[in-house]
């Protein structure tokens, strides 16, 4: 049975944290519980679409997270919100019967709930509470991203999960790690199988941030993925999840909320249990969801989804059909609507009108009082901002995705390294670059102007391997004008993702650094080189950290302590770059270090024979996308009649059809691929201080007609038949 929802917009309840916004438990009516910025809980119902609120507390510390609690087994109807390291609780009546000051040295980002344990999580410290005592702790290596508490009614054992930013999931108990989980994403979001975890209280549905989404199932000694729905629709993470029976066939389904304003609902498969869950509805708003729930809100008759928009619209997804009569006279639309609704819009016409009065004298007001003769001062308004920049691995490029309250007019970017802006399907913003002189020591200026009423702008950006800053000046559509910066940290090594491990039976080139740096030294160098290196320093006197790259498979492991460094990659790029780079900061802070390198030939020729056949795939795919714009002429004069063409031909238009607009895609690939293999064979004979600059720039010339042989053989002649070259000690 196809669902069918129609939207309908609420009110503004102001911005919100995510999954700050909750449905009480209530026969008829759910009364909705809002925990916004400004530090206010509200909590109201909707009657005839008009809000009633309930009660609502003073302006304090922003509300970071709320969940619902009481004692098991009967409604959880109280309360429950976190600011900084405080935790209050409220009757659904308004009154407050909790204020605990848990002490943190960190703030409170997540939080939950079971009968008498508070279970709460700032970015590394977990924080375990029994009858508001302190009972259990745990430090975590990296950020906790989310928080969860395993069903006590079913495994009679009290767990707790935390989903970390080093791709891993922690299960606590009794302050140690029970065991720990690996995913191939960051978690960003937890939630119960069905609300109750399934049978047995150990289903675990994680939230990752590439997209994906799985069943996790959390026993006792060990954890195992049951299902997983890939993001093959390059959706942005999850956001926020919820359990609800929108079918009525007594299963429930996934409801999920996500940063770029789409809201997905998933259910089981016909086939029955045991499958992955399938999409079953698609919802697209402009707006990144923070919050999502589901019940019976606007109606008591009609289910409906609920949520949160990052800019604080309060609105619901409902199934009661939401249709008018409309009569069409003299090209007029008449709408037939009851008595009651033309009264409501009609007193909503009268209160626009006088807020409208309100606002041009308040304008007119802050003019007189900033005008040049008079004493006032301008107030530069604090916009928020919601940024975030994240790796792309299939497009190998950073998407940046910048969302604020107000309207965006314009976007700045500045940076002091070459970064490539790649075209953004979604994006209408008008792009362009200015000429950057060499004394300014710019070498991107480039402006977007965006269109009206654009809230949310997604960029995506490449850059080779280069240390720099990108400033972004982010301009609103407000009155002043004011400009709000944004500081991004572009890192050498930047585009390699964290893995668990690399591959163990494989030949590896090795650079070994030694000197009179401390951990903390050495672990700060390759957090500003390498990216997801924790901020906080592991407590383990060996520091190992595994990468990989998506462009070329190429792996890299890192291991350090006090005084030594060992660094083991196949990509001798990565190895070059890291030595250029550990040695100009170790030079700038007048560090002495010991760089000795191994380097492995066979190593070198695997690499060089996996990139080989890309490059030749991608000429291929240019050679088809030239050909293409021919064959497309012939194809428009003879219609469909084109059977006369070779089946080489007629494939090449069916192919291409299906790819239109990738052109330029296709193009870029290709020359990152050419590149890649120059910088290959650049950084190994620089490393044996051989010049080949005039033959490298020979064969790059001819790189697109060369053969794998002939790579290889004026690989195997300039580098004089040395498998393994031992440096000495620099």
């Amino acid at each position: 049975m196809a669902l069918e929802l129609a939207r309908s917009d609420y009110c503004l309840v102001g911005m919100t944290a995510p999954r700050c916004m909750r449905l009480l438990p209530h026969l008829g009516l759910s009364k909705v519980a809002v925990g916004g910025q400004d530090g206010v809980l509200q909590v109201f119902s909707l009657k005839k679409h008009e809000i009633q609120v309930s009660f609502k507390t003073l302006p304090g510390d922003p509300i970071s997270a709320l969940q619902l609690g009481g004692t098991i087994g009967a409604p959880q109807d109280k309360i429950f919100v976190a600011s900084k390291t405080e935790v209050r609780g409220f009757s659904k009546k308004g009154k407050l019967f909790l204020a605990l000051d848990t002490n943190m040295t960190e703030h409170i980002k997540s939080m939950q709930v079971s009968g008498i344990d508070l279970m709460v999580a700032g970015s590394h410290l977990f924080n375990h509470y029994r009858n508001c005592k302190d009972i259990n702790s745990y430090l975590s290596s990296d950020n906790i991203n989310d928080v969860l508490v395993m069903s006590l009614e079913k495994n009679h054992r009290l767990v707790s999960v935390l989903g970390c930013e080093d791709r891993l999931l922690r299960v606590i108990e009794r302050s140690a790690m029970s065991q720990s989980f690996p995913l191939h994403s960051a978690p960003v979001v937890l939630s119960h199988l069905s609300d109750t975890g399934g049978e047995g209280g150990e289903g675990l549905i994680v939230a990752m941030e590439n997209g994906d989404i799985g069943l996790v199932q959390v026993n006792r000694s060990m954890s195992d993925w049951k299902w997983l729905i890939e993001n093959t629709k390059k959706r942005d993470s999850v956001r926020c999840m919820c359990w609800y029976d929108l079918y009525k066939d007594g299963t429930k389904q996934l409801i999920v909320g996500r940063d770029d304003g789409s809201i997905q609902i998933y259910g089981e498969p016909l086939e029955g249990m045991g499958e992955a869950f399938i999409e079953k509805y698609n919802y697209v708003c402009n707006e990144s969801i923070t919050s999502i729930q589901a019940g019976t809100v606007g109606n008591p008759a009609f289910d409906e989804i609920v949520a949160t928009t990052y800019t604080g619209w309060f609105f619901g997804l409902t199934t009661e059909v939401l249709e008018k009569q409309v009569n069409w006279e003299n090209n007029n639309m008449n709408i037939k609507m009851a008595p009651e609704e033309k009264q409501k819009i009609e007193h909503l016409r009268v209160e626009i009108e006088e807020i409208e009065r309100s606002l041009t004298k308040e304008r007119e007001r802050y003019q007189l009082t900033t005008s040049e003769d008079s004493i006032g001062m301008s107030t530069i308004l604090n916009l928020a901002i919601n940024d975030k920049m994240t790796f792309v691995k299939d497009d190998y490029a950073f998407l940046l995705s910048l969302e604020t309250e107000a309207p965006i007019d314009n976007v700045l970017l500045q940076s002091d390294i070459n970064i490539k802006l790649l075209d953004v399907e979604k994006n209408s913003a008008v792009v362009s670059h200015s000429f950057c002189t060499p004394q300014s020591g710019n070498k991107l200026l480039a402006t977007y102007r965006c269109q009206i009423d654009t809230s949310k702008l997604n960029l995506n950006l490449q850059y080779g391997n280069e240390f720099g800053v990108l400033n972004v000046y982010v301009t609103p559509h407000v009155k002043p004008k004011t400009t709000h910066l944004k500081t991004y940290i572009l890192r050498r090594l930047g585009m390699l993702t964290r893995i668990h491990d690399i591959e163990d039976t494989v030949s590896f080139h090795m650079l070994r650094l030694k000197g009179g740096f401390t951990l903390a030294e050495m672990h700060s160098l390759v957090a500003a080189c390498l990216p997801q290196v924790p901020d906080k320093i592991p407590t383990n006197n060996k520091i190992v950290y595994c990468y990989e790259s998506s462009f070329s498979g190429t792996q890299l492991k890192c291991q350090y302590t006090k005084g030594e460094a060992e660094f083991l990659s196949d990509d001798i790029t990565i190895i070059s770059n890291l030595k250029d780079f550990l040695t100009q900061q170790a030079t700038r802070k007048k560090t002495h270090l010991e760089i000795s390198f191994d380097l492995n030939t066979e190593c070198m020729k695997r690499v060089l024979s996996r990139m080989y056949p890309r490059m030749k795939e991608e000429l291929e795919e240019q050679k088809q996308a030239l050909l293409f714009e021919a064959l497309k002429d012939i194809e428009q004069n003879e219609g469909e009649n084109i059977m006369y063409l070779t089946p080489y031909c007629r494939n090449i238009i069916e192919k291409q059809t299906k790819m239109s607009g990738s052109k330029t895609l296709n193009l870029n690939r290709l020359e990152r691929i050419q590149e890649y293999i120059m910088n290959l064979l650049n950084d190994w004979f620089k490393f044996q201080q051989v010049n080949v600059k005039t033959k490298l720039a020979k064969l790059k010339e001819n790189l697109s007609e060369s053969t794998l042989e002939d790579i290889m053989t004026f690989f195997e002649n300039v580098e004089s038949d040395r498998s393994v070259i031992n440096s000495p000690t620099v």
